[in-house]
């Protein structure tokens, strides 16, 4: 399902999230954004896709990110940090949220274009898709989005525990055919379960592999 990893790999993303992490701020606008003076990855999916529950398994902590039944509740850039760690965290703005008002998707929409284009320190986004589900129109445009940002971004599938293993791998092999036609794309996909710990390691050692590309 998700590809072998170094174990050296798999030890650096233990010791990446033993520290304690934090909020930092949320930001309404660009201009609010910290310094770019470290690597940033961020989160991007669907509302209701399950980002926030990965980020707090992702750090092992379960009040880190807000998780609500209501979607589009992130509506700004969430920024976490760690003491000791030279990254941030985005939690982007959920994107699919059909009963927010127009303007206030349009002003998400360009916050998140123009975070997109003009954030030099952006190492990856991590797009979310639920595995249930599948690849929706919504994420391909996203995806184009990246494309034209040029922002490397890599598919990461939650949910996989609510899905049989076999349908999984059709979503894999499915998700991975669709994004081969998009330049940003990283080929690799992992597959997550925040509930169960499904790639959770491996979406840890992932993040420390960009953090010692970066280096």
């Amino acid at each position: 399902m998700n590809d072998e990893f170094d174990p050296s790999l798999i030890a650096a993303g233990d010791q990446l999230f033993e520290r304690r992490w934090q909020l930092l701020k949320s930001l309404p606008a660009l201009e609010f954004l910290p310094s770019a003076d470290r690597p940033e990855i961020a989160f991007a999916g669907r509302s209701n896709v399950g980002k926030s529950s990965l980020i707090n398994a992702l750090v092992r902590q379960n009040g880190l990110a807000r998780t609500s039944n209501t979607p589009g509740r992130t509506q700004e850039l969430v920024y976490f940090e760690s003491d000791g760690d030279p990254l941030y965290i985005v939690d982007m703005p959920g994107y699919g949220y059909a009963r927010a008002p127009g303007d206030k998707v349009a002003t998400w929409g360009r916050l998140v274009m123009d975070y997109l284009r003009g954030r030099p320190t952006l190492a990856r986004v991590f797009l979310l898709i639920d595995s249930r589900h599948g690849l929706k129109p919504t994420d391909l445009q996203i995806a184009d989005m990246l494309d034209t940002s040029a922002v490397t971004y890599q598919p990461v599938l939650t949910k996989a525990d609510k899905i049989k293993p076999h349908e999984l791998q059709k979503v894999i092999a499915e998700t991975s055919k669709a994004l081969a036609k998009h330049p940003a794309a990283f080929p690799r996909i992992i597959a997550t379960s925040s509930e169960k710990g499904l790639g959770i390691p491996e979406l840890r050692a992932t993040i420390a592999e960009i953090m010692q590309d970066r280096a």
